[in-house]
């Protein structure tokens, strides 16, 4: 081989190690963001079904940027994580085999293709104020969210 052909193989090596820097994030893992929003309930909202009537909270929904098959979904005090090896989830549901894919959901209603992981559990009412942290799970990707629920306005 002559010069001129090693020297256009190492331009080519150059500029494809080069392409590969900077399409690096095709290598790096995949990026969930996580929102939650607070509002008051609204007068044309009473006529769907209220998730939570006796709650101290606005309903809190929560929102992905693209929509995600979860497989497990847990909402936990702060305060538990902080003390506790093992901290107890105040809602929790999973999924075996075929959750639909979700994009948001409001705090304790039902999701298509989960249930709670304790047959016949029901989540505990947030408290205003208080930390707690939202816990996800795809299968692949594991993701959390700190939030703090906003006392109810009449």
């Amino acid at each position: 081989m002559t010069r001129k052909i090693w020297l256009l193989i190492a331009l080519a090596i150059l500029l494809g190690a080069f392409s590969i820097y900077l399409n690096r994030d095709w290598f790096a893992k995949d990026n969930i963001q996580i929102y939650h929003r607070s509002r008051p309930v609204r007068v044309l909202a009473l006529r769907r079904k209220r998730v939570q009537d006796d709650s101290l909270v606005n309903p809190i929904v929560f929102g992905f940027d693209r929509q995600l098959k979860l497989t497990s979904l847990k909402v936990i005090p702060m305060s538990d994580i902080q003390t506790n090896k093992f901290p107890h989830p105040i809602w929790h549901l999973i999924s075996e085999s075929n959750s639909v894919p979700t994009k948001d959901f409001t705090y304790g209603a039902s999701i298509k293709g989960m249930h709670p992981a304790v047959k016949g559990a029901t989540p505990d009412l947030l408290e205003p104020g208080v930390a707690y942290r939202l816990m996800i799970d795809t299968g692949t990707i594991k993701k959390e969210h700190d939030f703090i629920p906003t006392a109810r306005t009449p």
